[in-house]
């Protein structure tokens, strides 16, 4: 038997939560005692490095289409028949949400999306995830031979444990897709919200689109990426992308600076597991300085422009 690890590769690259799944799939191999295969769907500039992150093996199945979804779940089914693997491991993204469930259908097993942490074989296998919208974690148990396992990002620091591989071309048959895609628009230049490490996000305490500016400045100070409330995103205010919080996309930075957001229980859902947290607020009763490592009460238009302007000090200096 074997760990099978499926890696997205969106514009021919491998995202760093593609690396962050291969290695938890290594992992999970190695706790298995058992061998780790990354698979590859179309083309990829960087596969050979998948072996620095844990693979044994890479195997690449050609494909030029673009993502459709069952035939993806078709050919990453497929693959694991091939390779005898008792374990599927998928990025939780939103191409990994649809996959997951239909992989798990297919091959008749239990699925854990959203883990947060490596597996531990108990009784069964058995891996953690965040609940109760991220109070709390539990321990889920598979109690098939077989698991689907999807991995929430930054839920664990991928290390190089390996060396490069050289890709095996499978001669896997792949239906036609019944999808045709008319136009795609995607976001350039900018570390995606799920795998930023750190996020400056901002709220109607911002006043106005107009005053966007000063959270950009911090942003970029920090080598950030930019967040926002729901209401400023239903406004328009800020594109629907950078919506964090429970009906958004919810993430785990190791850093989070909130401006101007009171901290309403369905944003908190959404950030609550980054690794620290920073509140600029103006109302110190604001929820969110209950789930705050740090605080700032005080004007935001004054505090955001002196600590862009700390952080470029500190930069000079080091």
């Amino acid at each position: 038997m074997s760990v099978l690890v499926y890696i997205e590769t969106p514009g021919g690259k491998i995202k760093k939560s593609g690396f962050e799944a291969m290695y938890y799939g290594a992992k999970t191999a190695e706790m298995l005692k058992t061998t780790c295969i990354g698979l590859i769907i179309g083309e990829s500039e960087a596969s050979n490095q998948l072996g620095k992150y844990g693979a044994t093996r890479v195997v690449q199945v050609p494909h030029k289409g673009d993502f459709d979804a069952q035939i993806f779940a078709d050919i990453i089914y497929k693959s694991a028949i091939a390779q005898n693997s008792s374990v599927v491991i998928l990025s939780h993204t939103a191409d990994g949400k649809c996959l997951t469930g239909r992989i798990a259908v297919k091959m008749n097993c239990g699925l854990v999306s959203a883990a947060c942490g490596l597996p531990e074989m108990r009784s069964q296998l058995c891996i953690p995830k965040m609940v109760f919208s991220g109070k709390a974690k539990a321990w889920y148990n598979i109690l098939t031979d077989k698991a689907v396992i999807s991995v929430s990002g930054n839920s664990i620091q991928p290390q190089i444990i390996g060396q490069d591989v050289t890709p095996e071309i499978s001669n896997l048959e792949i239906a036609d897709s019944k999808i045709k895609v008319i136009s795609r628009k995607t976001v350039e230049g900018i570390v995606p919200l799920p795998e930023a490490e750190l996020v400056v996000s901002a709220g109607r305490g911002m006043k106005g689109p107009e005053n966007w500016n000063i959270v950009e400045e911090l942003a970029k100070s920090l080598g950030a990426t930019t967040a926002c409330s729901r209401p400023v995103a239903d406004t328009g205010w800020r594109p629907h992308h950078e919506h964090v919080g429970q009906t958004g996309v919810a993430i785990k930075p190791n850093l989070y600076i909130a401006i101007g957001i009171s901290g309403a229980i369905q944003h908190l859902a959404g950030v609550n597991n980054s690794k620290t947290i920073v509140v600029i607020n103006k109302d110190p009763e604001a929820p969110f300085f209950k789930a705050a490592d740090y605080g700032i009460v005080g004007d935001l238009f004054e505090v955001v422009p002196k600590l862009t302007t700390a952080v470029n000090k500190f930069k000079q200096g080091h």
